[in-house]
């Protein structure tokens, strides 16, 4: 008769899902709820795992950093990551918040447009 093996079990690690986001680094967009509603700035970081983007200007917390043999300590104040649905895109054309859509080039290259002016809103790379 065969021995007994206890194995161990794979372990299945989860991925976060990437979101698909309407905003890029570069966007300029405006707060629509919320604490900072209201204030504009323009994306610093986008992190698609977390659906969650940094505003310059915006969400600014401060944090107390110790000092080491290379850097020195003290309160360092920086922008705070929001979650992405908070945030609107603005229309270049009249700068109010606007959506999107996407639409095909000639060449394959897909493009944002506004929804209420129609024009394009180019990505800032």
């Amino acid at each position: 008769m065969k021995p007994l093996v206890y194995r161990k079990s794979r372990r299945r690690v989860e991925r976060p899902v990437r979101l698909k986001l309407h905003i890029t680094k570069g966007d300029q967009v405006r707060v629509m709820s919320g604490e900072f509603k209201g204030k504009e700035g323009q994306v610093l970081r986008v992190h698609p795992d977390s659906g969650r983007v940094v505003i310059e200007g915006v969400n600014v917390v401060k944090k107390h950093k110790r000092a080491t043999p290379t850097a020195e300590g003290g309160i360092v104040s920086f922008p705070a990551p929001l979650h992405a649905s908070k945030v609107m895109l603005l229309d270049p054309k009249s700068g109010v918040p606007t959506r999107i859509r996407r639409q095909k080039d000639k060449d394959g290259t897909v493009e944002r447009l506004s929804r209420t002016s129609g024009q394009p809103i180019p990505r800032k790379r």
